[in-house]
Formats: C-alpha cells, sequence, structure tokens
C-alpha cells in the first residue's frame, strides 16, 4: 500500500511517502515503512502566532505554495485519494484564522480527499512515540524511552517502551521561544535566563504528568535536535544517516548545545550542515534540548543514553495510515 503523511507545523513542513505493509502479528502490529520520498521545507506557519492569535497572509501563502507542491508530488508517486494523512500542529491549532489554512489545504490536494487534522496535543506526542522508537530496539536501545520532539510551537515529551505510557505536550518550541525571548545577536545572559524561566515551568509540568527517570534511553526528534547532533558529530555537511539513533555521550551533546545557544548569527549560519530556515531558532530550540536532557540525566544518572531519530511524527502518522486500513478491512461480526 502506498500511502502519504505530511506533517505541518510551526516551522516546517514535511511529506513522506511510503510503501507501508502491515508487520507480523510477533512483531506487535506496527506496520514496516519503506520510504519512496521525504522532503522538508521551512514555511514559518507559526510566525506571530504566540503574539498575535493568527496565522500571518503571508506565512500562510507560503505553506499553501508548499502544500500544492506536495500534492502534486503525491499524484506524481501514485498514492491513492484517500491514502494521504495531513496533521496540522501547534500553530494552526493556536490560531484564530485556522479555517483559511483547511480551506487553503484542501483545495490544494482537490481530488486526493485531503482534510487537514488539527490534532490534540496527545496525539501529536502518541504519533510522535510510535514513530521514533520504531527501530530503536533492533538497534540495540533498551527501554523504557523518553522521546523529547521539539518542535516549532509546542515540544512533546513521552515516555513508554511499546507502547506510551504517559506523554505531555508543553507551549514551548524554538520558534515559539525565539519570537518571545531572542531578540539579540549574541544572546545576553538575560535573554537566556527569561527563556530558560519558561523552559523550567514546561518541564516540571512534564515532570509531574509524565515522569521523566526509570528511562534507559531518551530519544531526540526534529530539526533542533539533529542540528544538534550534526555539530556534536563533527559533520561537514547533514547527514540523515550518519545522525539517525548515532550514540552520543550526553556532555558532548549538551557542549554542542552550548555552542549553538551562544552563537552569533553569523557563526549559526556559518555552520555547513546548518539549514537557511533554522537559523534565526536553533539557538531557542538548543536551550530547551539542553534543558530536557539536564532534567534528564537528574533523574536517571550519569550513565543515562542519548540518541537521535531522523523516524518522528511524520512515520507515526504514515504508520496510522495503514492501521486505519487494517480496521476498515476487518470483516463486521454478524
Amino acid at each position: 500500500m502506498r500511502v502519504a503523511a505530511i506533517d505541518c507545523g510551526t516551522n516546517s513542513i514535511r511529506l513522506l511517502i511510503a510503501d507501508a505493509a502491515e508487520a507480523a502479528p510477533e512483531d506487535e502490529g506496527t506496520p514496516v515503512l519503506t520510504e519512496v520520498l521525504r522532503r522538508a521545507e521551512v514555511v514559518r506557519l507559526g510566525q506571530g502566532v504566540d503574539r498575535t492569535g493568527r496565522l500571518d497572509p503571508e506565512a500562510l501563502e507560503r505553506t499553501l505554495g508548499m502544500c500544492r507542491e506536495y500534492a502534486q508530488q503525491c499524484r506524481d508517486h501514485g498514492v491513492p485519494a484517500g491514502k494521504v494523512r495531513f496533521v496540522a500542529t501547534s500553530a494552526s491549532r493556536d490560531a484564530d484564522n485556522s479555517h483559511d489554512f483547511v480551506a487553503g489545504v484542501r483545495e490544494a490536494f482537490g481530488e486526493l480527499d485531503v482534510m487537514p487534522e488539527v490534532i490534540t496535543g496527545a496525539e501529536e506526542a502518541s504519533l510522535s512515540f510510535a514513530g521514533a522508537t520504531s527501530g530503536l530496539a533492533e538497534a540495540g536501545f533498551e527501554g523504557p524511552y523518553l522521546v523529547a520532539d521539539i518542535g516549532g510551537g509546542s515540544t512533546e515529551i513521552v515516555r513508554g517502551t511499546h507502547d506510551v505510557i504517559a506523554g505531555a505536550s508543553l507551549d514551548i518550541g524554538s520558534v515559539r521561544l525565539t519570537e518571545r525571548h531572542h531578540r539579540t545577536d549574541p544572546p545576553t545572559q538575560e535573554v537566556i535566563d527569561a527563556a530558560r524561566y519558561d523552559i523550567a515551568e514546561a518541564l516540571d509540568v512534564a515532570e509531574a504528568e509524565v515522569g521523566l527517570g526509570g528511562v534507559m534511553t531518551v530519544v531526540g526528534l526534529a530539526g533542533s535536535v539533529t542540528t544538534v547532533a550534526a555539530l556534536a558529530l563533527g559533520l561537514t555537511s547533514y547527514d540523515r544517516e550518519a545522525i539517525h539513533l548515532a550514540r552520543i555521550p550526553v556532555d558532548e551533546v549538551m557542549v554542542a548545545c552550548e555552542r549553538l545557544i551562544l552563537s552569533t548569527r553569523a557563526e549559526r549560519a556559518a555552520q555547513p550542515f546548518m539549514h537557511p530556515g533554522r537559523v534565526d531558532v536553533i539557538g531557542a530550540g538548543a536551550l530547551i534540548w539542553w534543558e530536557v536532557l539536564e532534567r534528564a540525566r537528574g533523574a536517571n544518572g550519569p550513565d543515562l543514553v542519548v540518541t537521535v531519530s531522523e523516524h518522528d511524527i511524520l512515520d507515526g502518522i504514515a504508520m496510522s495510515v495503514v492501521q486505519r486500513q487494517a480496521v476498515e478491512d476487518e470483516p463486521e461480526i454478524a
């Protein structure tokens, strides 16, 4: 079955087209994906939402333009109608004019019959966990896992092994904190401390609702985390294969975070692995990741294992399409 998954977040919009198959029962029903196409583009849909409560017209048009391009790629790769799932996360969930976004997406995909789903934070966390943990055990990473998905508008913290035990969606993200605090270049200590206060409040919620202790592996997701990993690994270009499931000592990850937090815009832009659309927000994203690791290490001790996954909510969305189809195909019991 060929499926497509689209994740439209605060900072980027991403597409995965994959051939998917149901797994054997002994693999606990997790669908197996064979990647056909994966794309990510920074469109900054959440530009200004934290301040105005509305989607900016230019940001909306940038995003819908990319939706039209993604829709055409779905057609070109033979994804059938009904097999595209479009998930919209923090920015469109928060905006007063989200109906304009929904109408624009439906028009862009036309006969493919796509309705953007403005999902709850809880479902966002669950999908992130499903995508991130696929393949972890096979790669030798022991559970329970603590998954941290650091987006532009929100951060999902989820704990579990095969299934989610607990999760929380926190209103901290790289774009949200940048717009709220990071207005100097480089950031002053006052700016960093103000952002750190917001992060600490959010992580207090995660500690109470999810629990950060009792885990063996912390798994980081999304562009802020993978960019930090590229720096920690000393990469001279962005290399998904080198980053995916890399084992990086927690101290080295935190040092890389600190370098990005304290650097100037020009220094960040000069990094050979840095996506241009991430230059302005990576400092805030790295700060969130640093704070997550500091809390997790404090709760679990110095032997905590840290890794980074290139499989995330996008993979979880694609797997959910297969699982939905399996439910629809089940025979009715008379």
